[in-house]
Parts: structure tokens; sequence; C-alpha cells
């Protein structure tokens, strides 16, 4: 009996252990010389004489910077004092700060973000459902993305009159704030809309800002020397900024709201060390996760960092991107690059092209606020990534993938290794075309007739038939001649299985290569199937293919709800950047067809592949789908097909050139080349196309040279042709039919009336960002 009792002991004590290691704090990052990891510590040297320069020009009385690059510390330091007044006491790199308005994104951002993720908040949900008693006033539509975004309609800051009867009144006054301006219409930074948005963590969760910050951002992060109210140990080390009742605030929050809230706010009110915040940063770089402890999905990171226009700046998601606030962004950063500053003189950019980040912290405000660091903070930014260097980061990032080192398999390929298994003592149907192919060559219709133990009854073809080379509007059934089965067409009578063609049936087998493209038809066909083959009672199996064109880029308008067609199955954005199979779950669970699913998924595929980095042979899925640029170029050209455009159908390039006998060609492309279109360029051209519209005319048009795909927008720059021919053409340009694949009203309205691409691009930010969060469940790979 003792001895069970000691080894129970035992055990528990075993249990508490291995609890205590897990729960100890990850390390800060390691510290490295420049030169060890590609950098030129002569370049980086360069960041003393800048900040010397502000010291003497008395910009700030103190600073500490800190770079890092591919996961480590490359450059610390402390410049000057972190106390003038009443004695001067010198800046350590250590010192705590005061982050003002990096508490946006550090705290209340990756809070709110947190929650989206676990579904607890909608970013497309009015605030009033978190906040009923916000509705008033007119505001009961503004939504949590325009507070993330600033441009829900409030004003920059309310009254300090507002807070002066504690911090329960100052909420009450700012939920009866009247609108600032129409929502959506403006871009106005407010520090009211974050003191919102931890109101919402607040309801949500039971918690202030600060205690769920502490516990599921800074805890698992090991950041001790970051939160609210710091305690006296940091108090101590904390910079010092301005008086505020004859005494000098240190470790105290200098905003006056958020120090008149408590000093816990969304807006401002958070501490932080360099050290510390290189650790978040890290996290972001590393999508979410740093040393095992996770607090962001690497989707979420990416829905919350990604650039949405908003009316004339680029913001993030909490983040800056692009806006007149980014005076504190490098010069050399890239497109993807995010950050923020604070008043206090605090700032953070990182870049994830570059796995590089830098941050700038100083008390510009002490003593008498009269510092300026903006500036100088960019300068900073600016050699930081000028002292990469570029051989040293072209060897150590993302290399393409080459075909001969990656070898893809499609879900027929590992369906095959699998032996068949699930298919075994089914009776299956196929629905397929001449895309329907193993890594091999071998046709999947061959390979699930000789398998054994698979009975294949009967084959199904969607648009463009069972070989892919009708172009007509209605095909009739037939039969394979190879193995004398039944092809049913999907794309004639009827666009959906019959239940008389899925009788003696136990699965519907789907394997036809997408385009990546919402309004190509075979993922409707899909969908179609998937309804009738739920009807029937059978299941539904996808034999998944590599979306050509990457699986990470997705972009447009998302389709209006009650614009669904052939051409518009479900609610996602004109480029939705995700495979069959992934889109057969989301079609499943958001349609609520519930059919018995299976997703056969693919082998050694990566999201950011291109078609051509596979290893797969290029089958054309439709007669105008001729090659891998083609496809690139169609989610944004095949847009303007509706009109009286030709875009090259009836000639060798299809979607590499639009025209029209009315069409200026030259007048055209050089507007197009002006507008500074990333990844393109536009030459004009004269083509006589032998078939399709305008046969045998010839038309005056534009051909399209991509230049680099991985910077190219092909939606983005769909549209901005609509806008160019829109101004250029408008007597002669029909307008008429251009919804018909927009599918969303709003975006074709604005392309009528003239406005611009950054204009239109904002009009959909929100449901876009919010196609983001549904799409993240839904992903394989």
């Amino acid at each position: 009996m003792k001895s069970h009792t000691l080894n129970a002991v035992c055990f528990l004590f075993l249990v508490i252990s291995l609890q205590n290691g897990h729960a100890e704090a990850p390390p800060r990052l390691p510290h490295v010389k420049p030169e060890a990891v590609g950098m030129d510590p002569g370049r980086l040297a360069l960041i003393d004489f800048v900040v010397q320069r502000g010291l003497e020009r008395n910009s700030m009385p103190g600073a500490v910077v800190l770079v890092g690059y591919q996961g480590k510390v490359v450059f610390l330091k402390a410049f000057g004092d972190r106390q003038l007044l009443p004695e001067k006491i010198a800046m350590t790199t250590d010192t705590v700060f005061d982050m003002a308005s990096l508490t946006k994104p550090v705290a209340t951002a990756t809070s709110v973000m947190q929650l989206v993720e676990q579904g607890k908040i909608k970013l497309s949900d009015p605030v009033s459902k978190y906040i009923p008693e916000f509705a008033a006033n007119g505001k009961q539509d503004v939504t949590v993305y325009q507070l993330l975004t600033h441009q829900g309609g409030l004003i920059p800051d309310n009254s300090m009159k507002d807070y002066q009867d504690g911090p329960e009144k100052a909420m009450e006054r700012i939920y009866a704030l009247k609108l600032y301006y129409e929502p959506g219409t403006r871009f106005a930074y407010t520090d009211v809309g974050f003191i919102l948005l931890a109101e919402i963590v607040k309801r949500v969760t039971g918690q202030t800002v600060h205690e769920y910050s502490s516990k599921h951002i800074f805890q698992p992060l090991g950041m001790k020397e970051t939160g609210y109210l710091p305690g006296p140990e940091l108090q101590k080390r904390a910079a010092t900024t301005q008086q505020r009742k004859k005494r000098w605030m240190q470790g105290e929050v200098h905003d006056p709201r958020a120090y008149a809230l408590g000093g816990v706010a969304g807006h401002a009110g958070l501490f932080s060390t360099a050290e510390d915040l290189a650790v978040y940063a890290q996290a972001l770089l590393k999508q979410g996760t740093y040393e095992g402890a996770q607090i962001l999905k690497p989707e979420t990171v990416d829905i919350m960092t990604r650039g949405y226009p908003v009316v004339d700046v680029i913001r993030g998601l909490g983040w800056d991107k692009l806006s007149r606030y980014s005076s504190n962004r490098g010069d050399f950063f890239s497109r993807h690059a995010f950050g923020h500053g604070g008043f206090t003189g605090t700032s953070m950019w990182i870049d994830p092209a570059q796995d590089l980040f830098v941050i700038f912290l100083s008390n510009r405000v002490h003593p008498d606020g009269k510092g300026s660091v903006n500036s100088l903070a960019g300068r900073i930014g600016t050699i930081a990534a000028a002292a990469i260097d570029q051989r040293t980061q072209s060897r150590t990032g993302k290399a393409a993938v080459s075909s001969d080192s990656l070898e893809v398999l499609s879900g027929i390929d590992v369906l095959r290794q699998q032996q068949f298994q699930a298919l075994k003592g089914l009776r299956i149907g196929l629905i397929t075309n001449h895309t329907g192919l193993s890594r091999d060559g071998k046709s999947t219709v061959q390979l699930l007739q000789e398998a054994p133990g698979v009975q294949l009854k009967t084959l199904f073809s969607p648009e463009h038939g069972f070989a892919g080379k009708l172009d007509v509007s209605k095909i009739g059934d037939s039969t394979d001649q190879k193995t004398g089965l039944k092809i049913f067409s999907l794309y004639g009578k009827t666009r959906t299985p019959t239940p008389e063609s899925l009788q003696e049936l136990d699965a519907l087998v789907f394997d036809i290569q997408d385009i990546g493209t919402r309004f190509y038809t075979y993922i409707s066909t899909m969908g179609n199937a998937m309804q009738a083959a739920k009807k029937q009672g059978i299941k539904f199996i996808v034999l998944d293919r590599p979306n050509p064109i990457n699986g990470v880029d997705f972009a447009g308008p998302v389709l209006d709800e009650g614009s669904q067609s052939f051409v518009g199955y479900h609610r996602i954005p004109v480029r939705h950047g995700m495979t069959a199979g992934e889109l057969a779950r989301m079609f499943n669970e958001e349609l609520k067809l519930n059919v018995e699913l299976q997703v056969v998924p693919l082998k050694n595929w990566k999201r950011h592949m291109y078609y051509d980095e596979t290893g797969l042979t290029w089958v054309n899925p439709s007669p105008n789908m001729r090659n891998l640029n083609e496809a690139v170029l169609y989610p944004g050209i095949g847009l303007l097909e509706t009109t009286n455009l030709s875009v090259g159908r009836g000639t060798d390039t299809p979607f590499e050139w639009i025209g029209a006998p009315w069409l200026d060609g030259m007048k055209l492309a050089r507007q197009l080349n002006r507008s500074g279109l990333p990844g393109v360029r536009f030459v004009p051209v004269q083509f006589t196309p032998e078939s399709s519209k305008f046969a045998g005319e010839l038309c005056g048009g534009v051909n399209f040279i991509i230049t680099d795909r991985r910077q190219f927008q092909s939606v983005r720059t769909g549209l901005e042709v609509a806008h160019q021919l829109r101004l250029l053409f408008p007597d002669q340009w029909e307008t008429k039919r251009f919804n018909r694949l927009l599918a969303n009203q709003r975006v074709f309205d604005a392309v009528v009336a003239g406005k611009s691409v950054f204009a239109i691009q904002a009009l959909y930010q929100q449901e876009l960002a919010e196609f983001a969060i549904r799409r993240a469940k839904f992903l394989l790979y």
C-alpha cells in the first residue's frame, strides 16, 4: 500500500515538474554580430550618427534602438538620457517606455484578432452588437472592421470634459457621441475607436484589455516587462515624460484620456522595453508563434497585417501600412511591412519580406513636449534595411521550388498510392474531363476503371465537354469511346446531376483542374453535384488539385448576396486563393449542404506555388486557357469579357490582350503605364480575331506583359483597365453587362461613376477581410 502511495506521489511530482517546465517563459532573442547573419556592421553604425544628430537637435533626450534580423538581435544600443529633470539619469537598454499608440496594435488589435480567430467577434459585426448603447445618434451600423481601420465616422479625440466625472461616465459619453463623418467615406485616425475596441474585448471576455492581453499575449510570450500599470520595479527604470499635477510622470501613462480611464485603455497605456517588443515582433514574423507559444494562427497574422485600401491610404487591422502617419517607416521596407508609432516617441516596423524589424523607443515629450522623432525613426529603418546583404538574403530566403526538387502529387496520385482504399466496394460516378490525369499522364477514368474493388459506373462532364474542346452554350450527353461508359453532360439541359443519373451509385468523385477564379464554372459544377449527392444520399469525394495561380493571394469584390449564378456559385471574391477541395469544404458548411464529404488531399503542395513550381504537366483546362500566363491574368481580364471588348478569344493568346474596333490602344496603353500598376507593362497592339467577338475585324488594343508575377495584381489591373476605359471611351465602352461577372453592385456603380481604383478597392475591403476569416477554417495546406 505504501509503495502505491509513494508511486502516486512521485508521479504527481513528475507531472507538476513537467507542467512547471512547460510554463517557463520563452527566452529572449539571441544577440549576434551583424556580419554573422549577412548584415553590414559599417552601415548599421550609421544609426549612431543619426541618433546623435537627433540628440544635438533636442529631438529627444534619449532613445533605445533595436534591430532584429533573421530571428536575432543585431543592434541594441541606448543613447542619451531617460531623464533630464529633476535630475539627469542615463538611458539604458532595459529602460521601460510608455508605448502610447503602439498600444493600439500590440495590445488592443491583437486581443481583438484573437477573439475574431475564436469566432467570438466578427469583423463585419456592428459595434452595437457588443455595445448596444453605442447605437445612439446614427452609429448603429459602424463595424468592428471600420474601427480597426480608422474609418468608423468617429471624432479623433472627444473633449477632456467628457472624462472629468470618472471612467464609467466617460464611457457613457463616448457611446452617446454623434458621428463625425459618414462611416467608410474617410480615414480619420481616432483614439476613440480603440477605446471602444477595448470595451468590446471587456464585454466579450469579462476582462479588461489589460487583464486579457497580459494573460493571452504577453505572458505566453514571456514578455515580463510589458503591460499596463507597471509595478514599482518597472516604474523605477521607466523613462520620464512630462509633469502632471506638479509631479514628473515616470511609469505613469502620459495620455490624459488613458489616465482618466484609470491607466487602462485601448488606445494608450501600455508599457514595454525594446527586448520585450522584439519577442512580439519575432512572433509575428514567425506567423504568430514564438518558441512554441502561439498567440495567433498564421492565417490571422496575414489577415491582420495585409494592406487594406482605406479611402486614400493603406492600413492593416490596427497597423499602419502606408498613410500620412508613415513618416517613421523606412524607405527600403517592402510593401509587406507594417508598423505603428506612438505620441511619446515610440515606433516599431516589421517587414516579413526581409525578416527584419526595427524598434525605436524614446521619451521625446520630456521635459517640455517639444521633441520630434518620426523622421528620425524612419531614417533608422532605412539604414537597417540598407545594411542587409542582398546576396545573403537571396541565399537564405524562400527560393522558388523546382519541379526536380519537389514533386507535387494531385488527389488521384495520392488515392493511387493508398491503393484506392477510399473507393473500395463503392459504385462510382466520376465528374471529370481531360484535366483528370495522374502525374504520369494516366487518366483518372482509366485508373478508377482498373482499380480493384472499385466499380466505375458512369461519367459526368462539365462546361467544354469531356475532352475540353467545345466552346458552345449547350453540350449533350455522349459515350466514352474507350470505356463504353455513358457521359452525362452537366452543361446541357441540366447543370446538375439528375436523380436518374445517380441511381445505383454510392459516391460521386470530382476530379477537374480549376483555375482559381470565381467565375470559372468548374467549381459551380462541383457545388451543384454536391447538392445532388446529398439529395440522393450518396458520398461526395474530391480528388484535389493545385490552385495554379497560388493559394496565398485572394482579391477582388465578394459576390453580393442574391447574385449567385452558374458563374458565381458562392459569396467568395473574384480570386479566391483556394483549391477545389477547400472550396468543397466551404460550400458544404456555409451553404449547409451537409453531404458526406471526403477530400483526398494533395501531397507536397505549398500554398505559395504557381503551377510551374509543381512539376505537374500543364493541360489547357478549357479551349481558351492555354498557358499559365493567361491563368494569372484571367481573374482581372476575364471580368471584362461581358462588355463590348474582345479579350482575345479567336486569337492565339486569349486574355493576354484586349481590344475592339473602336479602341485606341496607344491612348489606353499610355494611361495604364502611367497608373503605377506593379508587375505589369502595357503595349499597344492591333489584332484580328478569327472567331468569337469581332471576328474578322481589326481591333485596336493593349497587350499585357507580366514583368513580375509575385507583384502583379490581376483584379486590380482589371479594375484599372475598366476605370481607364470609362474615362477615355465613355461613349464607346458599354458597361451594362459588366456586373455579370463582377457581381457586386457597389463596385459596379463606382466604376460607372468613374471613381478611382483606390476608392473602388476600399469599397470591398471589409468583406474581403471577413472572407479571409471564413476561408481560414477550410484550408488544408
